[in-house]
Order: C-alpha cells, then structure tokens, then sequence
C-alpha cells in the first residue's frame, strides 16, 4: 500500500543520507564535524533528495546528531527515528 511504501522511500532514504553523513563526518566526529557533515551531506545528493534530505536533517537534527557521534549505524539510527522498522 501506499503508506508501508512512502515508509520504504523514507527509510531508504534516511539510510542513503545517514551513510553520506557519516562518511562526511569521518570516524569519530565531534559535534561540530557532524554539523558541518549535515549541512554538507544534503548539498551531495542533489537537488531532488537535496530537498528531502534538509527535510529530515531539520526534524530529526538531534537525533541524527547524536547517533552519529555514538557512531550507530545509519540503519539503527533511522530505526530509532521511526523511519525504518527494526
């Protein structure tokens, strides 16, 4: 249906961003370093995701912020975000 499969697009793409961002903010980032990779992170994927991307980075900043400092991995945190189900 609809819903499960806008919730699919949405957890893909949490997981394509959240990948990017991490590999923008390297191995063991501080916050500054996540901040930059966020701002960063959107800019790459292009216009089109660029826009969807900024959309989840806004809601979701603190959250992905924090993960990505744990160092979780893209899926746990998009899981923990309520976009990808465990």
């Amino acid at each position: 249906d609809g819903v499960a499969e806008g919730r699919k697009l949405k957890c893909s793409l949490c997981t394509k961003v959240l990948k990017k961002m991490q590999d923008l903010a390297g191995d063991d980032p501080d916050e500054s370093a996540v901040q930059a990779a966020l701002q960063k992170g959107c800019r790459a994927l292009g216009r089109r995701l660029g826009k969807q991307c900024q959309q989840l980075v806004s809601k979701y900043q603190d959250q992905i912020s924090e993960g990505l400092q744990n160092g979780d991995m893209p899926k746990d945190i998009c899981t923990a975000i309520g976009l990808c189900r465990s």
